[in-house]
């Protein structure tokens, strides 16, 4: 399941709204992730377009069933190939937490 974030920049600017709360059941096994927009942002492949939502979510559901460690070289990796010598845009954050 997908839980969207909402549209507002967490610093200060004009138009704050309190952020949305969620509350989770989760069984042991359970992995969640949240991450900034900066990996799915960042330009590169063959086309030099952004990575995506979309692939990242596929890359994450693809190897949830690796150990935390390989999903982060994996994740490390699959960013530096599809930017390869494009400059990296902006911070990079992507938490994976296995219960």
């Amino acid at each position: 399941d997908e839980i969207k974030a909402n549209k507002q920049p967490i610093g200060e600017f004009e138009f704050k709204q309190p952020f949305t709360n969620h509350e989770i059941k989760l069984d042991q096994g359970d992995t969640i992730y949240i991450f900034s927009d900066g990996y799915v942002d960042q330009f590169g492949g063959p086309r030099g377009k952004k990575f995506k939502y979309k692939t990242l979510k596929q890359l994450l559901i693809d190897n949830r069933k690796l150990s935390m460690d390989d999903q982060k070289s994996l994740l490390n990796k699959t960013f530096e190939d599809w930017r390869k010598v494009i400059e990296q845009l902006d911070d990079v954050c992507v938490i994976g937490v296995r219960f």
